[in-house]
C-alpha cells in the first residue's frame, strides 16, 4: 500500500518520495506562503543569473583562449590621487559602497514589517543614494576609460576583447543598478505616503497593511550587489 489519508476528509497524498513530488508540484508545501509578487521576482532573479553566469563565463573563456597579453587590471583601473596611482582604488570605493547598500536595505525591510514608515524610508532613499553613488562612480570610471582610448572594439592595452568585456558586463550591471535606484526612489515614496498601510491603487503597492513590497525590492538589490561581487572577482582581481 503506497498511499495514506492524512485525515479524514482530505486527499489521499503518496508517501515517500512521491509525496515530495506531490507536494512540490501541487503546491502545498515549497510555495503555500508565498505571494505572486515574491514568486514572479525570484523567477525574473533566476533568468537574470543564468544572463549574467553567460556574460562572465564568455569572459573568462575568452580571455584565457587570447592569444595577446590581457591587460593587468591594477594598471587600467589605477586611480592617480595627488601624482600618486592607486591601484583600483576607485573600484573598491564603488564595492564598499555597494555592499553597504544591502546593509541599509536589510535594515529598511525590517522597519517595514514593524510599520515605521519614516525610517523606513528614510533607510530606502539611502539605499538609492549609494546606488546613485555608484552608478556615477561608474560613469566616472567609463568616461576615463575613454578618455584613455578604451573601445568596445580595441584598446591601448593588450587584448581588443577586453573593450568589449569591460563596456557589456559593467554595462549591463550598471543598468540593473539604475533601474533598482528608480524602484526604490518610487517605492520609498510610497512608504512615506502610506500607500501600503491604506491600500491605494497603483503599481508596487500590493495588499492592504502589507509591506511585501520593500521586501520584494531588497531582493532585486540584494540580487545586483552580489552579481558585482562576482564581476569584481572575476574582472578586476583575476
Amino acid at each position: 500500500m503506497d498511499t495514506a489519508p492524512l485525515d479524514a476528509t482530505a486527499p489521499v497524498r503518496p508517501l515517500g518520495w512521491r509525496g515530495v513530488v506531490a507536494d512540490w508540484s501541487s503546491d502545498q508545501r515549497a510555495f503555500k506562503g508565498a505571494s505572486w509578487g515574491k514568486i514572479m521576482m525570484w523567477i525574473f532573479l533566476v533568468s537574470d543569473t543564468f544572463i549574467f553566469a553567460c556574460f562572465l563565463v564568455a569572459y573568462m573563456t575568452v580571455r584565457a583562449s587570447t592569444t595577446v597579453p590581457w591587460p593587468n587590471p591594477s594598471e587600467v583601473f589605477a586611480l592617480e590621487v595627488a601624482g600618486t596611482n592607486f591601484p583600483l582604488l576607485l573600484i573598491a570605493i564603488m564595492t564598499f559602497v555597494l555592499i553597504s547598500s544591502s546593509g541599509t536595505m536589510a535594515m529598511a525591510v525590517n522597519y517595514a514589517y514593524r510599520r515605521d514608515r519614516t525610517k523606513t524610508a528614510a533607510l530606502i532613499l539611502l539605499t538609492a543614494l549609494f546606488g546613485a553613488t555608484f552608478v556615477g562612480m561608474q560613469a566616472f570610471e567609463w568616461s576615463k576609460l575613454i578618455h584613455e582610448g578604451a573601445r568596445p572594439w580595441e584598446n591601448p592595452w593588450g587584448a581588443a576583447q577586453f573593450g568589449a568585456a569591460f563596456f557589456t558586463i559593467t554595462g549591463f550591471h550598471g543598468t540593473h543598478v539604475t533601474i533598482g535606484v528608480i524602484m526604490l526612489l518610487v517605492v520609498a515614496r510610497k512608504v512615506w505616503r502610506g500607500d501600503f498601510d491604506h491600500g491605494r491603487p497603483g503599481g508596487l503597492t500590493g495588499r492592504r497593511g502589507r509591506y511585501e513590497m520593500v521586501e520584494i525590492a531588497g531582493l532585486y538589490w540584494h540580487f545586483v550587489d552580489l552579481v558585482w561581487v562576482f564581476i569584481f572577482a572575476l574582472f578586476y582581481l583575476w
